[in-house]
């Protein structure tokens, strides 16, 4: 299993607790974004820039996913490619998407991207709070417990 992650919105928070999982499980993490980025000298965290343009980050991760694989993002419809190939996906927040939650999900979704272009403001997602970063702490842990792969 490796971990796959939507980096160009995952914030820095959250990237630090995959870094620190990935050493210590000796767990391949790869961050796919379209913008350069920082990350720890290690054999086990990769980067891969991709060109700018609609979608082209997400692609790739779907291209690179194997059944098993995990994939850290807040993109809905990249969660949902991810589940339909095999995949796991869990979002910066802690939620675990799954077959069972995934549609309602999408449906959500669309509804506020209608709202959005009809001109209702909608407001967006709030900050990322040190509560959030918790969960998504102790939800990749279980995942990963789950997974056998805890050392």
């Amino acid at each position: 299993m490796q971990i796959l992650v939507d980096a160009d919105a995952c914030p820095k928070a959250i990237k630090d607790i995959l870094f620190r999982v990935s050493e210590r499980l000796s767990l391949t993490t790869t961050l796919v974004a379209n913008h350069p980025l920082q990350i720890p000298p290690s054999r086990y965290i990769k980067f891969l820039q991709v060109k700018s343009g609609f979608d082209v980050a997400d692609n790739e991760i779907v291209k690179r996913l194997e059944v098993g694989d995990l994939v850290i993002t807040s993109d809905i419809p990249l969660a949902y490619e991810a589940l339909s190939a095999g995949g796991h996906a869990i979002n910066p927040r802690g939620e675990l998407y799954t077959q069972d939650n995934i549609s309602d999900r999408l449906n959500m979704r669309d509804l506020m991207d209608t709202l959005r272009s009809s001109g209702i403001d909608t407001g967006g997602p709030a900050a990322l709070s040190s509560r959030d970063v918790q969960c998504f702490a102790n939800q990749l842990d279980k995942f990963l417990m789950k997974h056998n792969c805890n050392k």
